[in-house]
């Protein structure tokens, strides 16, 4: 690779980092020594908002980590939707991820920092409701 182009490239990956840490997460960032997750979405929620919901749902389920969902309205400095934890960007509208998560993302977030799960999982990962769970959110990405 040519150097002029590595260099492009390194600037626009430093530009995007000190962008995405310029965003601060709206709300407290850790409770009770915790560090907070938090979905900010559109008002109303579109399909990328409810698909983060629906991701917030399933990590609830499993892991002990507290959890706010904040409307865009009044956080018009931040991208929507997006995901921080604590003060990290997970995902950001017109950054990483497109301001998407999935379950695995945030998970991988959440088992890098040693974060507590519950000691049995919630209903949506009993079989009776995963299907209709997964149903839903089927439907949600495929919404026009």
């Amino acid at each position: 690779m040519k150097p002029s182009i590595a260099r492009a490239i390194a600037l626009a990956c430093l530009a995007l980092s000190l962008d995405a840490a310029a965003q601060k997460a709206p709300g407290p960032t850790e409770i009770n020594g915790q560090r907070v997750l938090t979905f900010v979405g559109r008002d109303p929620p579109g399909q990328r908002c409810n698909n983060n919901i629906q991701v917030a749902a399933e990590v609830a389920n499993v892991y002990r980590v507290p959890i706010q969902v904040v409307p865009a309205v009044g956080c018009d400095h931040l991208p929507a939707p997006a995901v921080y934890y604590g003060g990290q960007v997970i995902a950001a509208d017109g950054g990483l991820h497109n301001g998407v998560v999935s379950y695995q993302i945030v998970a991988d977030a959440l088992e890098l920092e040693g974060t507590p799960k519950h000691a049995k999982s919630g209903r949506l990962f009993e079989q009776s409701v995963r299907g209709d769970f997964d149903q839903l959110k089927r439907a949600i990405r495929g919404a026009k």
